[in-house]
């Protein structure tokens, strides 16, 4: 009965998204033709709409069948439906174009594709984001459910419950609980019934009253999955593992598919995809507007520098930046000429000799740090990000802090969370690593505007002089 149901939704949807493809493609006709809204149309054929129009069904609705869209999205996001949506949407596009140049004879409007594509991302983002509330809404009433049952240890069967309950709109009716660890089966507190014996799980499921497993195990009893599917391999009953990696996810865990196999990632980084074409853009943007109105700035800068000390304007140092690859950072140098000959690689310190009057301001100003805006037009550096630490520096520190290196999964930035925070430069490198994790962890394009927000209005806290 459910599958019936999931297969009348499905068509429904389908059938919904090709009208609201259509009415999106006349009504973008309309608009360009027979509305006042641009000029007055030049010679058009309505005959190459109608065929564009044919081919715009065919391909969209393959497009959306071949990347599954329309499969059941009980435990997903109208979130990650929308980003969905514009993926095929974009493909979709793209191909009909690709058809629209090598058949030469159909001459549209580039007004009316336009038109068409905004209105059918809009049209169908609402209709879907109707539909599945409209979905959920029905499903809060005690329609359209699938029923569960919850196999794991004691402990994990509950929180998985509770989590079940308190989002009714997935969905998910449980029906019964299977404590593996039947020592501790009289501890579950719970309204819903208790099966101890895993031949009554076995005689429930094939009753035909149960559509799914979600199989919940701490990680070092995952191997018990197998016998679970071992029980069930001749049932037409769904699976889900449900694994506690809470202690050791960190930086944007996910589950992939490759080839057929399940991969749980344990730690990924955030900035991929869309993320990461965003925060390029913004690189882009921010970082050439901010280099064309400091070009006077950096040329005053540069004269200061060479007629006050000897030696290059610009400092170049190697830095470590992401995924472990170097650079050559640039900055105004503040320092005399080979100030580490004899010192190594260190940090400076407070008042340190080897510091010029002039690199003294620039430090404390922060604007010896300009050049690197390069670094980010080119693409070695970004805007915000953590600190780019050097290749010596960072064999030492990551021997003796944890996590260290999970700074190299993003950008090395001109400035960061820890930064604003008040930790720069010369102070506790663990409070620092704390700060850029969970800048990590948490990125958003809107925290960069943040944190660029909080670096020009005073940005710096805690100023110390940074690491030559």
């Amino acid at each position: 009965m459910l599958r019936r149901y999931n297969e009348f939704f499905k068509s429904l949807m389908r059938l919904s998204d090709l009208l609201f493809i259509s009415f999106a493609w006349w009504l973008a006709y309309w608009l360009r033709f027979h509305s006042t809204l641009f000029a007055a149309p030049e010679n058009y054929i309505v005959r190459h709409y109608v065929v564009a129009w044919l081919i715009i069904l065919l391909v969209w609705a393959v497009v959306f069948e071949a990347f599954d869209f329309y499969r059941p999205r009980r435990l997903s996001t109208h979130w990650r439906e929308i980003l969905d949506l514009i993926k095929c949407s974009a493909l979709a596009l793209l191909i009909f174009l690709g058809i629209l140049f090598l058949v030469r004879e159909i001459v549209l409007s580039r007004a009316v594709v336009v038109v068409f594509w905004t209105a059918t991302l809009l049209l169908l983002n609402v209709s879907h984001l109707l539909m599945r509330e409209g979905l959920r809404l029905v499903r809060r009433r005690g329609y359209n459910l699938r029923h569960m049952v919850i196999a794991g240890t004691a402990g994990e069967c509950e929180r998985l419950l509770q989590s079940l309950n308190l989002h009714r709109h997935l969905g998910h009716r449980v029906v019964a609980l299977y404590p593996m660890d039947h020592a501790a089966s009289s501890s579950v507190c719970s309204d819903v019934k208790v099966i101890t014996d895993s031949a009554e799980l076995l005689t429930a499921v094939q009753s035909g009253r149960v559509d799914g497993i979600f199989v919940t195990l701490p990680l070092e009893q995952s191997a018990r999955i197998r016998e679970i599917q071992q029980w069930f391999d001749d049932e037409p009953v769904d699976l889900y593992f449900v694994p506690d990696l809470g202690k050791l996810s960190r930086v944007h865990g996910n589950v992939e598919e490759f080839d057929g196999m399940q991969i749980i990632s344990l730690r990924t980084a955030g900035l991929y995809g869309w993320n990461s074409v965003l925060k390029r853009g913004m690189d882009l943007a921010i970082g050439a507007v901010a280099l064309l109105l400091s070009l006077p700035t950096m040329l005053a800068i540069a004269i200061v520098v060479k007629l006050t000390s000897f030696g290059p304007v610009l400092y170049r140092q190697q830095r470590m930046g992401l995924d472990g690859r170097r650079f050559e950072m640039l900055k105004f140098r503040t320092m005399v000429t080979d100030a580490e000959s004899m010192t190594g690689p260190v940090w400076s310190v407070a008042d340190d000799p080897r510091v010029t009057s002039v690199g003294r301001w620039l430090r404390r100003t922060s604007l010896d740090e300009l050049p690197q805006l390069i670094n980010v037009l080119r693409g070695e550096m970004s805007l915000v990000g953590p600190r780019p630490e050097r290749p010596p520096l960072i064999e030492e520190f990551r021997k003796t802090i944890p996590k260290y290196m999970l700074r190299q999964k993003v950008k090395a930035g001109m400035t960061g969370w820890a930064q604003v925070n008040g930790w720069r430069g010369n102070t506790s490198l663990e409070r620092r690593i704390e700060h850029d994790l969970e800048y990590i962890e948490n990125w958003s394009l809107g925290r960069d505007v943040k944190i660029l927000a909080l670096t020009l209005l005073g940005g710096f806290r805690g100023r110390r002089a940074t690491q030559l």
